[in-house]
């Protein structure tokens, strides 16, 4: 055992003396590596559980729990985040987004494992959400945690995090060259030629892994036939109908979670929720789960799979009701996803997008196909779909035409991917700004963009900016009293607070200068008079492109600090905010 530590030891006395590019590649591999055993575990835990529950079934009576199931995993999962990690650890993604502009990219060490037990349980019991949120933060985890172990830098940390997170999507895929177009595209991670080979490795590492414990096929088998010119304007109504989809998936969940989170109390949210979830499994049995044998089974021409065992008997095989059943399948798979994360479950909207563009596909072509005007390929539409819709949701149209080209092999329909990937995109925007990822974070300005200048500016912390070394006075201080703070100051600003800490005005010294060596009115002149109300107000929840506006509209190099409730916490200057704003900068570029 002495041995084995001193190796380990010897082995961190290496690392550290390695020059920094080598460094970061040692430690985009482990951290690849680590991503890679991470997506390994999820998949086999949520499988593993399945197959507990129900691997035994063979009668329709056993098939009823499907209906208990999902609730049960959502309060197991509710007491565990809620009594053992006591953190919130839902929406995977936006969390990722948030510690890189708010948390100095710094993720909590729990986060290694915490999201990988708990979706475990959320989807092997039937939750209707995706692995893929959790796994994404669970890399990033991984890699924020490796990077601080070292003691590395903002940047450092910053692109560790996004080998993690490129990393557990090219691992849960098998899908490298998605893991890094991901990290680039959602994660706003920027492209430089320092960052590119740190992802390379990290992406291959962990789909190594993956090939290596789960086999060399692809993640989605599918019967595709070769792609056909004459189905390129259909493919073009398929890109607007996932537009429009795209459109109703992020402000309905959104709208959805919103209400939801009004009930207050976390068990009666969960026993609603569960209520809610079951009786919509109990009618349409493609929204128990991620939904993957579903959406497997639409890639293979097979929608009487997808479909499941129904309760509509023979109705299931007309072909209008097949068109209706999936439709209400797509508009309530909303719901079922937002009672799962809403009643304490953990999972994420990326496997839900895939399942909903997966079957936007196939209402379309099906649509095509019925009405007699032409005739196109289900299976090729419900591939093309998916990356349509994720294109949209998302706001990640590179993401979705490479990762649905890898995990299908569909790379021969490069060209409908492309244009159906690039027409959502086209209709969303006219509608959304922003992802379903990103759009909270861009309301209340934590977002950060590939536009080095407001990513700064977003990364900027108003706390850390804070000067609080200027001594203070009261309306009652008189000028003789003054006159010896500023013999002791070395500022030039003096705020003025009432006896309860408010600020309520500020003495400049060149407002003093011109009376503070009339001695005779030491004593009849009081600071009151001398003060004045600044022409702005800096509140401590203020983003810095706030601030820098109040710096413009007020025309000062000092603004006062204070807080929700208007008492006195400091200064803040354009000077040190421009210091800071270089320093980031510089960290931004390449060395």
């Amino acid at each position: 055992m002495s041995k084995l530590l001193t190796f380990i030891q010897n082995g961190f006395l290496w690392l550290k003396r390695l020059p920094y590019r080598q460094l970061i590649v040692v430690l985009a591999f482990a951290t690849g590596l680590l991503s890679g055993l991470a997506a390994v575990l999820l998949k086999h835990a949520v499988h593993l559980v399945q197959w507990v529950l129900t691997g035994w079934f063979n009668t329709t009576a056993d098939s009823l729990l499907y209906l208990l199931y999902p609730g049960i995993g959502m309060l197991i999962a509710l007491l565990y985040v809620r009594y053992v990690v006591k953190d919130d650890i839902s929406h995977g993604v936006t969390k990722v987004l948030h510690a890189i502009s708010r948390k100095d990219s710094k993720i909590k060490r729990h986060n290694c494992y915490s999201s990988i037990a708990a979706s475990s349980v959320t989807i092997g019991m039937g939750g209707s959400v995706g692995a893929e949120a959790p796994i994404v933060y669970t890399g990033a985890a991984l890699g924020s945690n490796l990077a601080q172990f070292f003691k590395l830098d903002y940047r450092s940390i910053t692109l560790l995090l996004g080998c993690g997170a490129a990393g557990a999507v090219a691992g849960i895929f098998k899908a490298p060259l998605a893991g890094i177009v991901f990290t680039l595209e959602i994660l706003m991670l920027d492209l430089s030629l320092s960052s590119i080979l740190p992802l390379l490795v990290s992406s291959v590492t962990a789909t190594s892994v993956s090939y290596f414990m789960l086999g060399n096929t692809v993640s989605f088998s599918t019967a595709l036939v070769p792609f056909n010119i004459g189905n390129l304007p259909y493919y073009l109504a398929l890109g607007i109908f996932c537009g429009f989809g795209a459109l109703y998936f992020t402000r309905a969940t959104l709208a959805v979670e919103q209400r939801i989170k009004r009930i207050l109390n976390p068990f009666r949210r969960w026993f609603l929720c569960a209520l809610g979830l079951g009786l919509l499994i109990f009618i349409f049995p493609p929204l128990y789960g991620e939904g993957y044998g579903a959406l497997s089974a639409l890639l293979n021409g097979d929608c009487m799979a997808a479909a499941g065992t129904t309760l509509y008997g023979g109705f299931s095989e007309n072909v209008w009701f097949i068109l209706l059943f999936f439709i209400a399948v797509f508009f309530f798979k909303i719901l079922s996803m937002s009672f799962t994360n809403a009643g304490g479950g953990v999972g994420g909207t990326f496997g839900p997008t895939l399942f909903m563009g997966g079957i936007v596909g196939f209402l379309v072509a099906r649509l095509i196909n019925v009405s007699g005007i032409h005739t196109v390929p289900e299976a090729n539409f419900a591939m093309v779909g998916m990356a349509g819709m994720m294109s949209a949701v998302m706001t990640a149209p590179l993401t979705a035409i490479f990762l649905i080209a890898e995990i299908t092999g569909g790379y021969g329909l490069l060209m409908p991917l492309m244009l159906v990937s690039a027409t959502s995109f086209f209709t969303i925007r006219g509608f959304e700004k922003h992802s379903i990822y990103t759009k909270r974070l861009a309301l209340s300005g934590d977002l950060i963009t590939h536009d080095k200048d407001k990513a700064v500016l977003t990364i900027m912390q108003l706390d850390a900016l804070v000067e609080k070394d200027f001594i203070s006075v009261t309306p009652d201080t008189s000028l003789g009293e003054l006159v010896k703070v500023i013999s002791l100051s070395h500022r030039n600003l003096f705020p003025v607070l009432n006896h309860g800490g408010a600020l309520v005005g500020v003495v400049a010294l060149d407002d003093v200068r011109k009376v503070m060596f009339d001695t005779q009115r030491y004593d009849t002149t009081t600071v009151d008079s001398l003060m004045k109300m600044p022409k702005a107000f800096v509140h401590s929840g203020d983003n810095m492109q706030s601030v820098l506006d109040k710096f413009e509209s007020a025309g000062v190099w000092n603004l006062p600090v204070i807080d929700e409730k208007g008492l006195y916490i400091g200064f803040v200057s354009k000077s040190k905010i421009f210091s800071s704003y270089r320093n980031l900068l510089q960290q931004f570029s390449d060395e």
